[in-house]
């Protein structure tokens, strides 16, 4: 969910809510040093047969958050899923904000994209009204060790797909993004970001609702997935 719940000093409510499929965990974007330390002397504990697995999730892990510092990200989280050779696919989904000092969002947004028709964007009916989802493939660092000889990081092709939302009342767009280097699994992952972008919605989830007084369910369930019947990951 975006925004956290601070017991000892309240944080300024959140202008949005979200929901997270199964397989996704949310991650700390501000972890202390200490923090990193302790999650890399845990993986050298781990057995050896699983420990190249962890350290790359670990190294995708860092990778994302310097590229998410110096944006304005309001969650992230890494997706680990089985894949048919036995092993696991990974992907990074991050949930962000952009201002648009006071103008049209959806003026903007249109303005920013572009309006031809051949630009690949297409238009999507949300819950919070009208998104653009657009995909692309592109050469990016890649988070494992570089091969023998060569300097530098590592590199490879992954498929980011993105959903814009524009927001009249705050005078910004949502953007809810997804990255994954199984690109051969676009098809898949594409379902999993419209899925995450219909789950956006700007009433809080944890507000009492008379009309359900009885359900002790809410809006989302205790994961973050989508409350039962209404969640579009099933």
């Amino acid at each position: 969910m975006n925004g956290v719940l601070d017991t000892v000093e309240a944080e300024p409510k959140p202008e949005f809510w979200y929901g997270l499929p199964y397989g996704y965990l949310q991650l700390d974007l501000q972890p202390s040093p200490e923090g990193i330390q302790e999650v890399a002397r845990q993986l050298s504990a781990i057995p050896e047969d699983v420990r190249d697995r962890a350290d790359q999730v670990f190294r995708l892990y860092a990778v994302v958050l310097t590229m998410l510092r110096s944006q304005q990200v309001m969650g992230c989280a890494l997706g680990m899923h089985p894949d048919e050779q036995g092993g696991a696919t990974l992907s990074v989904l991050t949930v962000s904000t952009v201002p648009t000092s006071g103008a049209n969002p959806h003026a903007v947004l249109l303005h920013m994209l572009g309006t031809g028709t051949d630009n690949g964007i297409v238009p999507v009916e949300l819950s919070v009204g009208p998104g653009y989802l657009w995909e692309t493939e592109r050469t990016t660092v890649a988070p494992t060790a570089p091969p023998d000889g060569q300097e530098g990081p590592a590199e490879g092709t992954v498929w980011q797909g993105t959903v814009a939302i524009p927001v009249p009342r705050t005078a910004s767009i949502i953007t809810v993004q997804l990255v994954t280097a199984s690109v051969e699994l676009a098809d898949d992952y594409r379902g999993v970001l419209l899925g995450v972008a219909r789950t956006v919605t700007f009433e809080d989830p944890a507000a009492p609702d008379p009309a359900e007084a009885d359900n002790a369910r809410g809006p989302f369930s205790d994961s973050g997935s989508g409350a039962e019947g209404r969640s579009p990951f099933g």
